[in-house]
């Protein structure tokens, strides 16, 4: 299983429809408006990283709304 956060700008205005659109997308985990250079925050996952970029690509970055998204895979390292 691959996880990773998106971070999403929006047009001025979009942060609430946007983060709405993309938390019933199947593998998001949860979408949350925030305040800072991005709008939302977005957690996803999927079994493998070629689904998580087609997930990104194919259905996240097709919500009417986002201007861009910057996608960060969470990585757990040894302690």
């Amino acid at each position: 299983m691959v996880q990773a956060y998106i971070l999403v700008q929006t047009e001025v205005g979009k942060a609430a429809a946007v983060a709405a659109a993309i938390s019933v997308i199947p593998g998001v985990v949860s979408a949350e408006d925030v305040t800072g250079p991005y709008d939302v925050i977005v957690r996803a996952q999927a079994d493998d990283v070629d689904l998580l970029g087609q997930l990104v690509v194919a259905q996240v970055q097709g919500v009417n709304g986002i201007t861009r998204t910057l996608t960060c895979p969470v990585v757990h390292l040894a302690g």
